[in-house]
């Protein structure tokens, strides 16, 4: 047997996983509070106690962890257009896992410099300009930036024409140089600055947010959680060696807080006559929607999907609506429990969440007309061909209703601009495995393959 813990430190729970590499086979789970505001290692302690009454006391070869505690790894980005330089550092950002808590765009004003204070980023990325083309914006933004406190890491990754003298000018700071995440008008180019993301997040962050307290425990801390969940589903999707992969695949974690949303496809158009336009987005794409989550964020699926709608899911009045999530905002802890009205609040919720989640993480499509006849205009993701839709989070996890709310990631013929997958099997990752497998995968990437296509739950086809 070689036994490798794996272990998640979550915003609220510390879960772990336990795995015989040797068998592929996990060998148990369990949870409990983290405690990173006191001391990390009491909630890996007592997780690690309910573990062992699970499976009794074993000895693990290796123990790796991945965590979003302290709320993650928060990042502003500086860009220069909104819909080029500027989503190019946030694709950078969420695909390296961090939670994007400001975007700026053009010169930073006085009023943006206060608002970043404020908001006081684990990292803050900054871009624009093609190279060779506009330095203007990017100089003015160092120079901006440059009033700060340097309490924060600085990466620049804009035009390579200006990225010294915007280092120049944040002397005492510190700040590390990357590629231009744009260096030429609709090319993306992010992997050498996700690498430097994680690489801060490893080496800065992680002390910073108390977690190396828990080292003495753990062969290793080694991502951001969403990194890691990210890393597992593009390996769930593209196969390892000889072990294939399921195919493209969307995944849909809804949480308390936010909905995270993972893509794993091409994405480009199809015909012929569809033209495609804007920045062509990575195979392995992020999106995380903090405004939409199923506790701390529940105001907004409301807002985002209107009291009518969730009152006519959940067959309850529109009052009675606004009052448990009322009930909801002072108590997040609650879950159903066998209460008939919030179990059906919650799937009401949690539809509408992934719905609206998968909505703006998948792209559109427009009719147009041109001299030479009908044409279509793409921006985004095409997810229609997408076959697959794994899906997590207590909401889904917890009910018998699981294949029904995640049918909501799938195209619907009211909003045919969106490009949602139009067929899809349902897989459920019940046993919240989906970030340990990501962590296992960097050592032992067949073996994590294996177990995910053994463990995931499937679910058949959304009608």
């Amino acid at each position: 047997m070689k036994n490798v813990l794996l272990v998640d430190f979550g915003s609220t729970y510390t879960k772990l996983t336990a795995v015989d590499v040797d068998s592929e086979e996990i060998l148990g789970t369990a949870a409990a509070f983290t405690t990173v505001e006191t001391d990390i290692n009491e909630g890996l302690c007592a997780a690690l106690d309910l573990l062992e009454k699970k499976i009794g006391k074993i000895e693990y070869e290796a123990s790796y962890a991945c965590s979003s505690a302290a709320g993650g790894l928060r990042m502003i980005t500086s860009g220069l257009v909104p819909e080029l330089t500027g989503e190019a550092a946030k694709l950078a950002s969420l695909g390296a896992g961090a939670k994007v808590v400001g975007v700026y765009a053009f010169q930073l004003t006085e009023e943006d410099i206060c608002e970043i204070r404020e908001k006081s980023p684990d990292i803050l990325l900054l871009v624009g300009g093609t190279d060779g083309g506009n330095t203007e914006c990017i100089l003015h933004n160092a120079k901006m930036i440059s009033k700060l406190e340097p309490t924060f890491p600085i990466i620049i990754a804009g035009n390579r024409v200006a990225a010294r003298e915007c280092e120049r000018i944040l002397t005492g700071h510190e700040v590390y140089v990357c590629p231009n995440v744009m260096p030429k008008f609709g090319a993306l180019q992010i992997e050498a600055t996700q690498k430097k993301i994680r690489e801060i997040f490893l080496n800065r962050i992680v002390q910073a947010k108390g977690l190396s307290r828990a080292s003495e425990l753990l062969s290793d801390i080694m991502m951001p959680t969403p990194s890691a969940v990210l890393a597992a589903v593009e390996l769930l999707a593209k196969g390892q060696g000889d072990e294939l992969g399921i195919g493209d695949l969307i995944a849909v974690d809804v949480g308390g807080a936010t909905t995270d949303i993972y893509s794993i496809a091409d994405g480009m158009p199809e015909h012929m006559n569809t033209v495609y336009k804007g920045i062509p987005e990575p195979y392995a794409k992020r999106t995380v929607e903090g405004d939409i989550g199923m506790r701390y964020s529940v105001r907004g699926i409301i807002d985002a999907a209107g009291v009518r709608k969730i009152a006519a899911l959940s067959e309850l009045s529109e009052e009675r609506v606004l009052a448990l999530v009322d009930e909801l905002v002072k108590d997040k802890e609650r879950v159903p429990n066998g209460d008939a009205e919030l179990e059906a609040l919650d799937f009401a919720l949690a539809s509408s969440a992934i719905e609206e989640a998968v909505t703006r993480h998948a792209g559109t499509i427009y009719e147009t007309y041109t001299m030479m006849g009908q044409t279509f205009v793409q921006e985004g993701k095409d997810l229609t061909r997408v076959r697959k839709i794994v899906v997590t989070g207590g909401s889904l996890i917890h009910t018998r209703r699981t294949a029904e709310i995640a049918a909501a990631a799938r195209y619907s013929p009211s909003h045919p601009e969106s490009l949602r997958p139009k067929e899809a099997e349902i897989l459920v990752d019940r046993k919240y495995i989906l970030a340990a497998m990501g962590l296992l995968s960097y050592h032992y990437p067949e073996a994590a393959l294996r177990i995910m296509k053994k463990e995931l739950e499937y679910h058949g086809y959304s009608k």
